[in-house]
């Protein structure tokens, strides 16, 4: 059980959630209807799913093992490294899981004959690594980047899915389908970038302790909060923008939308105004990951959106 709280297993599930929801739900059942084509058969597909999640489990231990001073502190009861697993096992685990994450990322790229696809699991497992060691501790640069990854893990599956099987006569749909998946991705970047700052201002003690330069400590609480009240102002004009251009004639839809994923933002956005204390912070985060839950469950409505 402390190795599954340590890989964060409950994140891990939605990562594969999202990346078979968007196999299953967005691109296999217009395979018919609208000509789309998808390079991966089912282990194949299984592979890919696997590798970003050994990756993933990989970057949240090395960040663990790099915060263990900090989180005796934020999260006293919550610390897994040195408490329950030894720093050494920790660092040991993280390396066989970026070997299998990335060795499973070179066979992939081969498979579908674009061998240099397998810098994309090379280049998150990098970052990764670089984000728990150093680009953490950067105002700003750390919540980009690992937000970036995040976004990357949803579009991988359009990148193996979609660009490989592109010919001359299905280019416009499969161009198309890949800017949906982009679209998720972005909005997976931005949910994600408010609560990586969100998570620096609930855990500003620790991280001062240990020398980190996150937003909150360089700017203050109080700034932190009004800067990342403008940016939760982002993803709800986005999606009612996305909503009233491309979705508006599906009326279960824009009820979906509407109070499962614009209402939320509109709470978290009221929540950030007023919060102050820790439990606040706390509970925005875990807002901000249902709406990510919510907006990603979304890609089951797509047998609606195009008949």
């Amino acid at each position: 059980m402390h190795f599954l709280n340590l890989i964060r297993w409950k994140n891990l599930i939605m990562i594969a959630l999202v990346q078979y929801l968007i196999k299953y739900a967005l691109l296999l059942p217009f395979f018919e209807s609208h000509g789309v084509v998808t390079t991966l058969n089912g282990l194949g597909f299984a592979l890919l799913v696997l590798a970003t999640i050994c990756i993933a489990a990989g970057g949240y231990i090395i960040n663990d093992i790099y915060d263990v001073e900090a989180d005796k502190i934020n999260k006293p009861n919550a610390v897994v490294i040195s408490n329950q697993i030894t720093e050494k096992k920790g660092l040991t685990l993280f390396i066989i899981l970026n070997v299998i994450g990335v060795g499973l990322g070179f066979y992939l790229s081969n498979t579908v004959d674009k061998s240099a696809f397998f810098m994309l699991f090379f280049m998150a497992s990098a970052l990764l690594y670089i984000y728990s060691s150093y680009l953490k501790q950067i105002l700003l640069v750390g919540n980009i980047v690992v937000s970036l990854v995040v976004a990357l893990s949803i579009l991988l599956v359009g990148i193996f899915e979609l660009l490989p099987a592109i010919t001359d006569n299905n280019r416009e749909i499969q161009i198309t389908f890949f800017k949906i998946i982009l679209d998720y991705a972005i909005f997976a970047f931005m949910i994600n970038l408010i609560r990586e700052i969100i998570k620096d201002i609930e855990d500003i003690d620790g991280d001062h302790k240990v020398g980190m330069q996150t937003l909150p400590i360089v700017i203050g609480r109080e700034r932190a909060n009004k800067i990342v009240f403008i940016l939760s102002l982002i993803p709800i004009f986005s999606v009612t923008y996305y909503v009233i251009t491309y979705l508006f004639k599906q009326q279960l839809v824009v009820g979906y939308f509407l109070i499962l994923v614009i209402a939320p933002l509109i709470y978290v956005t009221i929540k950030i105004f007023s919060a102050e204390q820790k439990s606040h912070y706390k509970h925005i985060s875990l807002m901000l990951k249902l709406v990510m839950l919510t907006g990603m469950l979304s890609l089951l409505l797509y047998n609606f959106i195009l008949k």
